[in-house]
């Protein structure tokens, strides 16, 4: 008979645990209606656990908030702009990278969920200068100006809307008017 050992998280393992527990409660319910005891179980820990890893409710889905932001700005950042693109191309590479992030469900129903939640003081700050952030890194990267950027960001926030309505994305459903939308999208990104 072979002894079987069990090997104990870190404490960054829990942690982490925990957080990808909340990102999912959170999706699913939003800031306002999720309890950390249900973020506990679903992570396997105590509720009191995950109170002494992130404090408050609030601490926690900001760190939710910070996990999706930081998503979205590494996709950015490792998008496969060629050296000699145009902002257009480096658009374009964006753009597919931003679909990585869309395909991560519970990702952009937290970024929503955040946004919704904005009214609260610290989510809302948390929110603008993250927003902020990634709005001026798009400019960053692929030397977009003002009006490149905001439609960028806004294509992007439009997609994500649709993805949260399952209109757009992976098994998506299929109407009228959001294959409209996203045929429109796809024709205005081609390259000429």
């Amino acid at each position: 008979m072979g002894e079987t050992t069990r090997t104990r998280m870190t404490a960054a393992e829990r942690s982490a645990q925990v957080l990808e527990a909340a990102v999912e409660a959170f999706a699913e319910s939003g800031y306002a209606a999720t309890k950390t005891d249900e973020i506990a179980r679903r992570a396997g820990v105590s509720q009191p656990y995950v109170i002494r890893l992130f404090g408050t409710k609030l601490q926690l889905f900001l760190a939710c908030l910070h996990e999706v932001c930081s998503r979205i700005e590494t996709v950015f950042r490792n998008a496969e702009i060629a050296p000699d693109s145009d902002t257009a191309e480096a658009l374009r590479a964006l753009g597919i990278g931003y679909e990585t992030f869309l395909a991560e469900r519970e990702l952009p129903l937290v970024l929503l969920h955040g946004a919704a939640a904005s009214a609260d003081p610290a989510i809302g700050e948390h929110m603008r200068e993250r927003f902020g952030r990634i709005y001026r890194l798009v400019g960053e990267l692929t030397g977009a100006d003002t009006e490149q950027s905001r439609r960028f960001v806004a294509t992007g926030m439009l997609l994500t809307i649709m993805t949260a309505m399952q209109v757009a994305g992976t098994d998506a459903i299929s109407l009228p008017w959001a294959t409209e939308i996203l045929d429109d999208i796809a024709a205005a990104t081609e390259p000429c």
